[in-house]
C-alpha cells in the first residue's frame, strides 16, 4: 500500500511544503522530485506512486507555489530556488538522493547538487531551464520585445474561479493541459488552488509571483542574467560531480532543445534521452514512460 503524508519544513515565513509517499520500510534511498513554474508537488502523484515501491519519495512546493512560502518579489532567482533545495535535504538529512526535475525544477536540481556536493547519487533533468554562461549577452540589451509582452499577459491571467470544478473545465480546455491525465490536471487543480470564503477558489501562485520567476527564466533562455550580488550560477554545471541524464520531449518548443544542448555541452558525466512523441510536460502526459526511464537510468549505474 502506498502511504502519502503532506508536511512541512521551517518557519511560517521560510516554509517550504512537501509530500512524501512511501511503501513497506522506510530504508529505501530518497528521490526529490521537483516541478516547473506554476505547479506544486502533487503533479508528481502518478510517476511517485510507482516509484514509491523502489524509493521513499518526496516532492516539495518550491517557493512561491502551492503551501510554500511567498517572499517578496526580489527574491525568486536561481540561487534561492536551490537554497531552498539544499535547506529541505539538510533538514531530512537526505543522503545518496536521486533527483528527479522537470525544467526550472530541474534547474534548482543541478545548481543544490552543486552546493551540498556529495548529497546527490544522480540526477534526472527533464528540459532544464539553462543559460551559457560562456556566451551570455549584455544585461543593457533587456529581454526581447516576445518575452516583455508574454510577461506582461500573464500578470492579466485569470485567478480566481468559482468552483474547483470550474478551474479544472478551464484547464482541460486549454491547449498547454490538452494532454495532461486526468488525475495530474486535477492534482493540481485541488492543491494549487485557495478555497475562499465567497466558495470561490484562487491561484495560490500568484499572476505576480510566476511573472517573476518566469522573468528569470526567460531571461536564462535569452542568454542574459541579471540576478543580483551572488553572481551567475550556471558556471557550476561544470563542477557538478554525479551522473546526470538530460531529458527532451519531441513536441516541446525548440527552445527547450536548445537549452538542453547547452546543460548537455557544460555537465561532465551527462547522457542524454528523448520522449518520443511527447510534450514538454511529460511526466504529467505519460507517467509510466517517465517512471521505465528514471528507473533505467539508476539500473545503468
Amino acid at each position: 500500500m502506498i502511504n502519502q503524508h503532506r508536511f512541512s519544513i521551517g518557519t511560517a515565513t521560510e516554509r517550504i511544503a512537501l509530500t512524501q509517499w512511501t511503501c513497506g520500510d522506510s530504508d529505501k534511498p530518497p528521490a526529490l522530485l521537483l516541478h516547473g513554474t506554476g505547479f506544486v508537488a502533487e503533479i508528481w502523484n502518478d510517476v511517485a506512486r510507482d516509484l514509491a515501491p523502489h524509493y521513499t519519495v518526496y516532492a516539495l512546493d518550491r517557493r512561491g507555489h502551492g503551501d510554500s512560502h511567498k517572499p517578496a518579489m526580489d527574491f525568486y532567482h536561481f540561487w534561492d530556488f536551490a537554497e531552498d533545495v539544499c535547506r529541505v535535504i539538510e533538514a531530512l538529512d537526505l543522503r545518496a538522493v536521486y533527483g528527479i526535475g522537470h525544467s526550472a525544477g530541474a534547474t534548482d536540481l543541478l545548481l543544490a547538487s552543486k552546493l551540498l556536493p556529495g548529497r546527490f547519487s544522480r540526477l534526472f533533468a527533464m528540459e532544464p531551464t539553462v543559460m551559457d554562461p560562456r556566451c551570455p549577452r549584455a544585461p543593457s540589451e533587456g529581454l526581447s520585445e516576445g518575452a516583455n509582452s508574454i510577461l506582461k499577459g500573464w500578470l492579466r491571467r485569470q485567478v480566481e474561479f468559482d468552483s474547483l470544478d470550474a478551474a479544472f473545465k478551464r484547464f482541460r480546455a486549454a491547449q498547454a493541459f490538452a494532454d495532461w491525465t486526468e488525475a495530474s490536471l486535477w492534482a493540481y487543480v485541488r492543491h494549487g488552488f485557495a478555497p475562499l470564503d465567497n466558495g470561490h477558489v484562487r491561484l495560490r501562485c500568484t499572476p505576480e509571483i510566476e511573472s517573476a520567476t518566469l522573468r528569470s527564466i526567460f531571461e536564462a533562455m535569452e542568454q542574459i542574467y541579471t540576478g543580483d550580488a551572488r553572481g551567475n550560477p550556471f558556471a557550476w554545471l561544470t563542477e557538478i560531480t554525479c551522473p546526470v541524464r538530460v531529458a527532451t520531449a519531441e513536441k516541446s518548443w525548440p527552445i527547450y532543445k536548445e537549452m538542453a544542448l547547452r546543460a548537455m555541452s557544460l555537465i561532465p558525466h551527462v547522457s542524454e534521452c528523448q520522449f518520443d512523441g511527447a510534450s514538454h510536460c511529460v511526466a504529467q502526459e505519460e507517467p509510466s514512460r517517465v517512471v521505465q526511464a528514471v528507473l533505467e537510468f539508476d539500473a545503468k549505474l
